[in-house]
């Protein structure tokens, strides 16, 4: 399961501390998928699985050996997966992380999956666990413990964001239409995924149904839909735009991450003549095999990530409420 650092202009805990966020996130979504799966294979009846919080956690890791072995957290440790019933399989370096013992902020956010029916097989069970997980991720990128933002219910009903989310690795980090300070100016980006060895680029293309995108110039495409031509443009000018940004934001910050362009439509199609250098053109009929592609990734993640990370984070705009404004219905906020 993907990690979102970052969702539009909302705060994110990644903010907070992203040298501690990431390995929590796994431990937290591990440990919690080991009990359940432990309650349901010994039949146990649990009207409501409640959350296990980092106490717990700590404790039952100290009594655990198995649990020790899949989660050792001290420098240069390795977190290496390989049982081929757990929700997927992950190798995450975990050589940029730090040793602090976690704050008590970390702790004021539950994860709480709850019972909404009786699982047949442990597949379904995985798909209940990770459903509701996806609301747990939404509430990391939108909340900490004493700053909160309004999250569009859009976001809740967008299936490629779930499907991301779902269904690439751990080590994998999401920035969903981040809005980047450029010049105190804020600009919204499209979707980058920072992976171990690149930082993917990605602009949307979906429309109607079928529709097909057809290069027609530099500027403007034409849009055909049925019989219908639509001159439309170019998404490549956006994604252009996008590369160049995380160019300089990069160079300016001595990070070395190759940097790869992808236009994607996931109902329609796209006819462009030839091919175009760094770009990769995903429609329909591909759509499939890239997620199978990126879903193969096998390498830790890498300290040059983190640090590419940090960098679009120190450049992002936040909008957020603080929590007792926010219990008190005041309309004041805070930008950062």
């Amino acid at each position: 399961m993907a990690q979102l650092v970052k969702l539009q202009d909302y705060i994110s805990r990644y903010q907070i501390d992203l040298a501690r966020y990431p390995t929590q996130f796994i431990r937290l979504k591990q440990n919690q998928w080991d009990r359940v799966k432990h309650q349901w294979q010994t039949g146990e009846v649990i009207d409501r699985w409640e959350h296990l919080d980092e106490e717990v956690i700590q404790e039952e890791e100290k009594k655990s050996s198995l649990l020790s072995k899949i989660f050792p957290f001290g420098k240069k440790a390795k977190i290496v997966e390989e049982s081929t019933d757990e929700i997927e399989k992950v190798k995450i370096s975990n050589d940029w992380a730090i040793e602090e013992e976690v704050p008590d902020e970390d702790t004021t956010l539950f994860f709480e999956p709850n019972i909404v029916y009786a699982p047949k097989t442990l597949e379904e069970l995985k798909k209940m666990f990770i459903d509701q997980f996806f609301h747990f991720q939404m509430k990391w990128a939108s909340s900490t413990m004493r700053e909160k933002s309004y999250v569009d219910p859009k976001f809740m009903r967008d299936t490629l964001l779930r499907a991301m989310l779902q269904t690439l690795p751990d080590n994998y980090l999401i920035f969903y239409y981040p809005i980047i300070k450029v010049k105190k100016a804020p600009i919204e980006l499209d979707i980058i995924i920072l992976t171990p060895t690149d930082c993917l680029c990605i602009t949307i293309l979906e429309q109607e149904e079928q529709a097909v995108y057809i290069a027609n110039s530099e500027r403007f495409w034409i849009k055909k839909v049925g019989k219908n031509d639509k001159k439309v443009l170019s998404p490549l000018i956006q994604l252009n735009r996008m590369e160049t940004l995380m160019e300089q934001l990069f160079t300016q910050n001595g990070i070395e991450v190759p940097i790869k362009k992808v236009l994607l439509t996931r109902n329609g199609y796209i006819d462009y003549p030839g091919s175009m250098y760094g770009t990769q053109f995903v429609d329909k009929r591909k759509f499939p095999e890239w997620m199978k592609q990126l879903n193969r990734s096998v390498s830790p993640m890498k300290h040059m990530q983190m640090r590419a990370a940090q960098a679009i984070l120190n450049n992002v705009q936040t909008t957020s409420f603080h929590r007792d404004i926010w219990n008190t219905g005041s309309t004041e906020n805070k930008e950062s």
